[in-house]
């Protein structure tokens, strides 16, 4: 289904998704929207629940190992449907439209919420290095945001092209931190004389929750799908070639903090990775730090308005929202689709409101992988006629496994934080709502 740059005459088929895309943009796009601020802000937080560097690191092992079968399990999925729109195609095609809505919906404004997170990032980020943009972070946000819409609008070569570099010189520079930090810390003191309290069982759940969320971004490929040339061979390459890329360089990032800072210190700081670059650099450690960060976050932007705009092109061409957002131009670029998630975007940045639908973005991520999870076990049973180019490992076992652990995930974090729980059921629920009344107003009209 490519598409070229010639002249149509008025009865072509209009342009659709171009299908170039391979193996090396499914690793950008997985470790580009993976690997970012979160590691360099989670390993405080997981050491402030469980000081016993061993247990540090096998719960970040654990939590990359839980997401591999995650990502294994949904492979299957994606090799079935390969369709733009990631969990909506499954929810939809597994639950029906109501269900498909909901999970599209969520998943869509999601993702807007954390453009508009990021966007802030960066303008916080610029405002360290450049303490005179400081009154400018949310102007520097909303420019941004329309940079990456003329990136988006030169077409998928382009933006696909500037995701696999952006993510190569981001996981470069990871790599060269983490290795110079294990090379500087050989003589730094250990706090091997400091015996580490015992684990409890709640602390253990609660820093495995927090390794999860950090490995958020997995599933980016799958959103991918109907772009890429071979789905069948390259999915599921990029998703387990994605998150083994990410488990190694998580496991470095804490083998370094635990190098350099002792626990109590690193469970006490809320930014342990400008702790440590400040303890082997001096003042310039931090510096160093706000660079990578601001490094971290270019490819992870654009990664998720990418797919943004896939999960509302395809729920436009399905006729579930508008019709404008399936329309493509010749370069493969849903551009009506990039405008409305870049609107609604930079309305959430203006207002503010960003920020509460990041502290729910994290429980609703996990309903709607919960609920592709629960596709993958209904469709085999449904549909076991249904060919299955790639299959999970070890399923059932492994489907359960994922499911178990989602649910245990979510009744933690709805005992956790019941404001922001029925926050994201509320607004799940106002998808379905909103999708009766508009079906029941069509046929209204149709009458």
């Amino acid at each position: 289904m490519v598409q070229g740059d010639v002249a149509r005459p008025a009865s072509a088929k209009p342009p659709g998704l171009r299908r170039i895309l391979g193996v090396g943009f499914g690793l950008a796009v997985i470790v580009g929207s993976t690997l970012g601020i979160g590691i360099l802000r989670a390993p405080g937080l997981v050491a402030g629940q469980v000081s016993k560097p061993s247990i540090i690191l096998a719960l970040w092992l654990a939590g990359g190992l839980y997401t591999l079968l995650g990502a294994v399990c949904l492979a299957e999925l994606g090799t079935m449907l390969p369709q733009a729109g990631g969990y909506y195609v499954y929810a939809r095609r597994t639950f029906g439209d109501a269900v498909g809505f909901a999970v599209g919906w969520t998943d869509w404004i999601t993702y807007c919420a954390v453009l508009g997170y990021v966007s802030i990032g960066i303008g916080e980020f610029t405002a360290v290095l450049l303490p005179s943009f400081a009154p400018l972070v949310k102007i520097v946000a909303v420019a941004t945001l329309v940079g990456l819409v003329a990136l988006q609008s030169a077409g998928l070569r382009v933006s696909s092209r500037f995701q696999e570099i952006t993510t190569a010189v981001k996981f470069v520079a990871f790599l060269v931190v983490v290795l110079a930090a294990l090379a500087f810390a050989r003589g730094t003191p250990a706090d091997a004389a400091v015996p580490a309290p015992a684990a409890s069982l709640v602390g253990v759940v609660a820093a495995l929750q927090l390794v999860i969320i950090t490995y958020g971004g997995w599933q980016s490929a799958l959103y991918f799908t109907e772009e890429d040339r071979d789905p069948n061979r390259n999915l599921p390459r990029s998703m387990i070639g994605g998150v083994a890329s990410v488990i190694v360089v998580y496991l470095l990032v804490n083998f370094a903090l635990l190098a350099v800072l002792p626990v109590p210190d690193l469970a006490r700081s809320t930014l342990p990775a400008a702790d440590a670059a400040q303890i082997l650099l001096g003042r310039r450690g931090r510096q160093v730090i706000t660079v990578l960060s601001l490094v971290s976050l270019p490819p992870l932007l654009n990664a998720i308005m990418m797919i943004g705009t896939r999960i509302l092109f395809a729920m436009g061409r399905d006729g579930l929202l508008w019709r404008r957002t399936a329309e493509v131009t010749a370069g493969g670029a849903p551009v009506a689709a990039t405008v409305v998630t870049t609107a609604v975007a930079v309305a959430l940045i203006v207002t503010g409101t960003f920020q509460k639908l990041v502290a729910i973005a994290s429980f609703l991520l996990v309903i709607n992988y919960s609920v592709c999870c629960l596709a993958l076990v209904v469709l085999r049973r449904r549909e076991p006629q249904w060919v299955r180019p790639y299959r999970a490992w070890g399923y059932p076992w492994s489907a359960a496994v994922v499911l178990v652990g989602a649910a245990a995930f979510l009744v933690g974090a709805a005992v956790g934080d019941t404001v922001n729980a029925g926050a994201a059921l509320a607004l799940m629920a106002a998808g379905v709502a909103g999708r009766i009344v508009v079906v029941r107003l069509s046929r209204r009209r149709r009458a």
